[in-house]
């Protein structure tokens, strides 16, 4: 069971894909010196036909395989046990849906036939209480500047803490403590 961070008064809700907390927007600057952030944020892309949020929720962590872009490989590289990771539905959804957290660091892929690429252990966390569609990330100051927005078929991004938070904010989501 994950527990979340008391912040003034909640209103809680459970779903069948996590559990949700709601906050008003004028708290989301409580976020900002969160030491729960971990030094690195990151952002991977799905197709939701292929993995839906739903699907990784239930099954609680999965191995993160299957990446052919050198600069994503390096990014899969970069992560570290602890790291923050926002799950985005692609496609036609077009929304970052859920929380998730490096389980394992960057080991060989045992999907590659060939090649040196590289995989990682994630760990559902807990859905966002509100999904950030697409248009608003690009209509967002914070946001616009997201390697989402400016490398668009990169499946798995970097995050600035700031955008990291922003995204926490507009989607009302408190971060859990465990």
């Amino acid at each position: 069971m994950v527990s979340l961070i008391p912040v003034g008064q909640l209103n809680w809700a459970n779903t069948e894909i996590g559990l949700a907390v709601y906050f008003p927007l004028s708290l989301a600057s409580s976020l900002s010196k969160d030491s729960r952030v971990s030094e690195r944020c990151w952002l991977v892309k799905q197709e939701p036909t292929d993995y839906p949020w739903s699907k990784f929720f239930r099954d609680k962590s999965t191995a993160w395989t299957g990446v052919r872009n050198f600069q994503a490989r390096n990014h899969l590289r970069a992560m570290a046990p602890g790291d923050w990771v926002l799950y985005y539905h692609s496609g036609s959804d077009r929304a970052v849906v859920g929380l998730a957290k490096v389980k394992r660091g960057a080991y060989a892929d045992p999907t590659a036939r060939e090649g040196d690429w590289s995989a990682v252990d994630l760990e559902a966390t807990c859905a966002l209480a509100e999904p950030v569609a697409l248009a608003a990330i690009k209509q967002d100051p914070v946001l616009q500047t997201m390697e989402l927005i400016r490398l668009s078929r990169l499946s798995v991004s970097s995050v600035t803490h700031a955008q990291f938070r922003r995204l926490l904010a507009l989607s009302r989501t408190v971060l859990p403590t465990s």
